[in-house]
């Protein structure tokens, strides 16, 4: 089953855009494809840092399903 996380853009690392969970006790940072996630909410790679963002977890917890909150 498919579960919904709200989570944050900290920064971009190269191409790569560090992902963390929208929440004080979110655990360390996870890097997405940040082109991928760009293209998925309309925006420019270049202004994603900082953005709130919903994704679906997966069933191996890889999120997905990128939408802008």
């Amino acid at each position: 089953m498919n579960a919904n996380a709200d989570v944050k853009v900290l920064l971009l690392v190269g191409d790569q855009a560090e992902i963390v969970a929208d929440h004080p006790e979110a655990g360390a940072p996870v890097r997405y494809a940040a082109a991928e996630i760009a293209e998925a909410v309309g925006l420019a790679v270049s202004d994603l840092p900082g953005r709130r963002l919903a994704a679906t977890v997966g069933a191996d917890d890889r999120l997905s399903g990128w939408q802008l909150r």
